[in-house]
């Protein structure tokens, strides 16, 4: 296939420059997201044993729950139950609890022996996986606009960027895909290996990053999305307000667990219960957010999905496993959660993902390198700013894996030294984080070409 030169280099300098400007913020995000891939798993690694507390009899739950309710007021304002063996029957919050990114929540455990007496104990929560999962999110962003994170809106712009860099990249690549994109040409010097590296990974993995490059738009600009389908819609209600009940309700009257778990059940009959979170009892909107798990579909969280129940009528408030009524729009919806999340063929689904995002993180660390080499064989002086992104290529990739790497190395030595280790963690990462940026520009001059390739292997 033949394009005219000057088209090629039209699409030549569009990638290049998406490239460049989009590159470190989603090297952070691709390689932090790998290791969310195991996000439970980490969180389970980096949780001491001794803090989860033995499991027991699921006909004891009840007993557990009462218990628990006249011993601690705290409970009855909301608790969970793990079904799981690896955590503890019961917890709650002492301090804080809700949805997001917290450093200093207290959370306290509670089980029965086996004469019945209860046993708890107050513990730290541990947000080791929340740490990575937000940097997956933000690039390590701080701030917020309105309800969201600053951090979710710039990588939003940024795959934006990083779509039109894929797409200018297939094309720049296509008079000669077929007979060059498996060849690795070692013997042509290692910039020309590298370039080949580059194209062959940016080919075969094309459909996951039109993937996580469509769904990460959706994600980040959701609201205006919604903002924009209110001037179709004009008064008309687009989604069915959840009804408002004038009933307080009152921890006495909640019915029995097996109730409860006889509900969900009805409601997602091909899903195992891994946990029932009960929140607002003593309110006029009390809750119960079931979480499922069936690893052989697309799931709308990122490991499950969610069954929303009023605990004292039973109600359906709100679910995401997709029901009949949900129709087209509901799968719709669902797909673009779970095909992000790589959360719908089970653990090999998981294991592809977090080898696709590995990848996906090389690819913007050599084009950037490709780059700056190319900038280095055309002058015969280095511009000031080719040093800058050199450095920060460097820095940023390099401090990004130094941090995180910290972070989890120090998780086992801290419980040494405090219970409430989230802010240590923070310390760790940007502590990490800023000593490579600073070690990249301290040097100087930028790296020699086999230094900054070695730099990643």
């Amino acid at each position: 296939m033949k394009i005219r030169p000057d088209v090629l280099r039209t699409y030549q300098s569009i990638h290049t420059w998406t490239g460049i400007t989009t590159g470190l913020l989603l090297f952070i995000a691709f390689f932090a997201g790998a290791l969310t891939m195991f996000k439970p798993q980490i969180e389970q690694w980096a949780t001491p044993p001794q803090q989860h507390l033995s499991p027991i009899n699921h006909a004891d739950l009840d007993q557990l729950i009462q218990t628990s309710f006249e011993q601690f007021d705290k409970a009855t304002e909301g608790f969970t139950i793990h079904f799981d063996h690896k955590s503890s029957p019961m917890t709650w919050y002492e301090k804080g609890g809700g949805r997001g990114f917290r450093l200093d929540d207290s959370l306290r455990h509670a089980t029965l022996n086996d004469d019945g007496s209860l046993t708890t104990q107050l513990s730290g929560s541990n947000e080791l996986g929340e740490l990575i999962d937000h940097l997956h999110r933000t690039a390590g962003i701080p701030g917020t606009v309105g309800h969201e994170d600053l951090g979710v809106l710039i990588l939003g712009l940024a795959a934006l960027l990083y779509f039109i860099a894929l797409i200018s990249g297939v094309i720049i690549l296509l008079p000669t895909l077929v007979k060059s994109l498996f060849a690795l040409r070692q013997h042509k010097g290692a910039n020309r290996f590298w370039l080949d590296s580059h194209n062959l990974v940016g080919v075969i993995s094309l459909p996951f990053h039109i993937i996580i490059a469509w769904t990460v738009v959706v994600f980040a600009f959701h609201d205006p999305f919604y903002g924009g389908l209110r001037l179709v819609y004009g008064e008309q209600t687009m989604f069915e307000p959840m009804p408002k009940s004038e009933t307080a309700y009152s921890f006495e009257q909640l019915p029995s667990i097996n109730t409860h778990i006889e509900r969900v059940n009805q409601l997602a009959s091909d899903y195992q219960i891994k946990s029932m979170e009960y929140a607002k009892l003593n309110s006029v909107s009390p809750s119960l957010a079931a979480e499922v798990v069936a690893n052989d579909r697309v799931m709308r969280g990122g490991y499950s999905d969610f069954v929303f129940i009023n605990p004292y009528t039973l109600d359906v408030l709100f679910t995401t496993v997709n029901q009949a009524e949900n129709g087209i729009y509901g799968e719709i919806v669902n797909s673009f959660f779970g095909l992000h999340f790589g959360n719908y063929g089970g653990g090999l689904t998981r294991w592809v993902y977090f080898s696709l995002g590995l990848l996906g993180a090389f690819l913007f660390y050599s084009g950037n390198l490709l780059w700056l080499e190319k900038r280095r064989q055309k002058q015969q002086q280095q511009s000031r700013s080719v040093g800058v992104m050199s450095s920060l290529t460097i820095g940023v990739c390099l401090g990004s894996l130094l941090g995180v790497s910290c972070a989890m190395l120090a998780t086992k030595w801290l419980y040494l030294l405090t219970e409430q280790i989230n802010h240590s963690y923070l310390a760790c990462y940007y502590v990490a984080f800023f000593a490579a940026i600073v070690y990249s520009f301290a040097r100087g001059q930028p790296l020699p070409q086999s230094t900054c390739y070695s730099c990643w292997l």
